[in-house]
């Protein structure tokens, strides 16, 4: 849709979201299954393929910043991230100075909320056209409820016609030189207490136009509305899908077998071209099943030496990042592993942890169970180990 150099996206995602209440901040809140930032950026990249991406984060925010990134993979257009300042008006200035240190400059940037995961590509393309037309634009929603301006005692000493106000979203689009200009102006002249990029335009002089906004385009800042928020997201992931899998691999020599990724002590060793890990190889097919993509030898061939003695959470990481780049999440895995021996039992948890930390979902929507063949089959005699594994996960329609 725009080359890199044409336009740019400045998230800004480096408040602390006090309001929303305790926890991490509230861009890192996990909505449906994803980080609110990972929702924003999903939405923004959608919106407007090939555009620069450019998230501005608080510094102590990286390692929180780097995990909400993983989603995306190394091929996207997400660059920097670049650490804010102290107000939103430092930070704003700190990216499009990041920008303005690339070889090739954007033509236009929006300036967009990290709050705001709810942005259309139809809000995007008239906020760029509009740039274009007015070099500086907003959108605007008219509003419906009565004002009142008050004074200090909480008493009404005003009622302003709404007709000429307007609730004004982001993003906020404006030509880049213009805007750069505009928040260089205003740092030099010690105008920092400005609330939004439209009133930075205006101190320097612009007339800043108005277009139309939309009502799905809500912002985030109360506990309230992230509630809301993961409501609306769920309802979107109305394509349920179920997928199932199952793996074996016999005993052999060795003093520990892996489990869900945990490295177990056992008087045999398990068979296979990876690390054999006979639970995780059933939950991979499980998600790939769900996702109608093959299966886990299509994606990574025994014959293939790079594989030769991979950990298999390699494997599970990759599966449940093709659900993530769908747009989807696992909603749940269910698993059940066929041995004698060793006891799961003791271990039961530690699994569970460990693979919902692989496929990065709650621990609750991970369950394992254990059985034995009652001492019948390959299992009964014990020479080797079978799982079965059920995946649910939930895709956008």
């Amino acid at each position: 849709m725009h080359a890199a150099s044409e336009l740019a996206i400045l998230v800004v995602a480096a408040g602390r979201g006090a309001r929303a209440g305790a926890g991490i901040p509230k861009q890192y809140r996990s909505l449906a299954g994803r980080p609110l930032l990972a929702q924003t950026l999903g939405a923004l990249m959608r919106a407007a393929p090939g555009a620069t991406v450019l998230p501005v984060i608080h510094k102590d925010d990286l390692d929180l910043y780097r995990a909400c990134a993983t989603v995306f993979g190394a091929d996207c257009c997400l660059a920097g991230p670049v650490f804010g300042g102290t107000t939103r008006q430092a930070s704003v200035r700190l990216g499009l100075e990041a920008l303005s240190a690339q070889q090739f400059p954007p033509a236009i940037v929006l300036i967009h909320d990290a709050a705001r995961l709810f942005v259309s590509g139809i809000m995007v393309q008239r906020a760029v056209a509009a740039a274009k037309i007015h070099g500086a634009a907003i959108p605007g929603m008219a509003l419906t409820d009565t004002i009142k301006e008050i004074d200090t005692q909480a008493s009404v000493i005003a009622t302003p016609p709404r007709a000429g106000l307007r609730a004004v979203q982001t993003p906020q689009a404006f030509r880049f030189d213009l805007i750069l200009a505009a928040h260089r102006k205003a740092a030099s002249a010690g105008a920092l207490d400005l609330t939004d990029d439209a009133a930075v335009a205006a101190f320097a002089g612009h007339r800043v136009h108005v277009f139309a906004g939309e009502t799905s385009n809500m912002k985030v800042t109360t506990s309230e509305d992230l509630a809301v928020a993961e409501a609306r997201l769920m309802a979107n992931l109305a394509d349920v899908r179920i997928g199932q899998g199952y793996d074996v691999h016999a005993f052999g020599p060795g003093g520990h077998i892996c489990l869900g990724g945990l490295k177990i002590e056992h008087d045999h060793g398990l068979v296979g071209h990876s690390d054999a890990d006979v639970l995780s190889h059933a939950i991979t097919d499980a998600l790939l099943g769900a996702l109608a993509d093959g299966d886990i030898g299509s994606h990574f061939p025994p014959g293939d030496p790079q594989w030769r003695g991979a950990a298999s959470r390699i494997f599970l990481a990759a599966a449940s990042a093709k659900v993530r780049a769908r747009g989807g999440i696992i909603a749940h895995i269910d698993a059940t592993l066929v041995c004698e021996r060793p006891k799961v039992g003791p271990h039961r948890d530690a699994i569970r942890a460990n693979i919902a930390e692989i496929v990065e979902i709650p621990l609750h929507r991970v369950a394992l169970k254990a059985t034995t063949s009652e001492g019948l089959g390959f299992t009964g005699r014990e020479e080797g180990i079978a799982s079965l594994a059920v995946a649910t996960i939930r895709l956008p329609l």
